[in-house]
C-alpha cells in the first residue's frame, strides 16, 4: 500500500488523530476507574465524597450554595459537576470534622482551597476580592 496520493495521507493522519484521542479517553477513563476502587476502609474515594454531601446537605443556605456556583464558574461546563461534587465533598468532610450546625464562608473558601489545585487559586483570590472577601485567615491553607 502506497500513500502517494493526498488521501493515503489523510487516511494515515485520520488513523493517528483517533489512537491519540482514544489514548486520552482511556486514561480518564483509567483515572475516573481508580477513584471507585475501594481503599483500606471498603469504600472508595468517590463513596467518601458522597457520603459528606449527603451528610451536610441540610447545612447548605442558598446564599452558600450560590458562592460555590460563584467558585466553580471558571470549571468548563462540561466538567463542572465533577468539580462542584469533589469540592462540595472536601467542605463537608471539614464540616463534619468540626461538628459544625451550618455551612460558613469560612468551610466554604478553605474547602476550595484544599479541594482545588494550586493554578485554581489565583481565581479563588479575584473572586473573593470582587466579593470583598478578606483572603488574609485563608493565608495558611494556600
Amino acid at each position: 500500500m502506497e500513500f502517494d496520493g493526498w488521501f493515503g495521507w489523510f487516511i494515515l493522519s485520520w488513523g493517528l488523530f483517533m489512537i491519540v484521542f482514544m489514548f486520552i479517553g482511556g486514561f480518564f477513563m483509567f483515572r475516573k476507574f481508580l477513584k471507585r476502587l475501594p481503599k483500606d476502609d471498603g469504600k472508595s474515594i468517590l463513596d467518601w465524597q458522597d457520603y459528606y454531601i449527603q451528610q451536610t446537605k441540610n447545612l447548605w443556605s442558598d446564599k452558600q450554595k450560590h458562592l460555590l456556583e460563584e467558585l466553580v464558574k471558571p470549571v468548563p461546563e462540561l466538567f463542572r459537576d465533577i468539580a462542584r461534587e469533589k469540592i462540595a465533598g472536601k467542605i463537608g468532610q471539614i464540616a463534619l470534622e468540626r461538628h459544625s450546625s451550618q455551612m460558613t464562608e469560612g468551610l466554604i473558601i478553605e474547602g476550595y482551597i484544599l479541594a482545588t489545585p494550586k493554578r485554581d487559586h489565583k481565581y479563588l483570590r479575584k473572586t473573593l476580592a470582587k466579593q470583598n472577601i478578606d483572603v488574609a485567615p485563608y493565608e495558611q491553607y494556600f
